[in-house]
């Protein structure tokens, strides 16, 4: 896939959806630097395209640059702001930077948009966890597994979840 949208960009070196469509595949491939550099070249050609500031968050986020992908997470939403992952990720970023309550706030604005996007649960469950509101903690990550999240299925068969299984 990736050298039939190099071909394409050849082609055509304006063509933001190529280059978008080439940081995805490289994405996929754990290249995320690579991803990064065709992101950010469609963004320079169609500087409206959220999706590709959301995927250059998530690459951002991988590599473990939260202030880079809370930005470009942001800047998604400024676009769009019915993007539910950019919302999600804005969630995750606050959360690592433990400003919970943002946090919170983040993550119902993704699951107002898609209330079937199970992460969403997850990430505002450890938010709620870590300010204190256990049983709302709970109620998330059950409504996530719930879902089809296994992430949080295969924890609350641990017993770390103990005090979630008896709320």
């Amino acid at each position: 896939a990736i050298s039939d949208y190099t071909k394409a960009i050849e082609i055509n070196p304006n063509d933001d959806q190529a280059y978008f469509n080439r940081g995805i595949a490289k994405r996929y491939l754990e290249d995320h630097y690579g991803a990064i550099s065709d992101y950010t070249k469609a963004i320079e050609i169609n500087p409206k395209k959220d999706e590709a500031y959301h995927n250059r968050g998530v690459s951002k986020e991988y590599l473990k640059d939260y202030e880079g992908a809370l930005k470009d997470y942001e800047k998604a939403i400024s676009i769009d702001p019915s993007d539910y992952l950019a919302w999600s990720g804005v969630g995750n970023m606050k959360s690592k930077f433990e400003d919970y309550y943002a946090a919170i706030y983040a993550l119902n604005k993704s699951i107002q948009l898609n209330p079937q996007y199970a992460k969403s649960y997850n990430n505002r469950g450890n938010a709620k966890y870590n300010i204190g509101d256990k049983k709302g903690a709970c109620d998330d990550f059950k409504k996530a597994i719930s879902l089809g999240h296994k992430e949080t299925e295969k924890w609350f068969q641990t017993d770390g979840a103990d005090w979630c299984r008896y709320i």
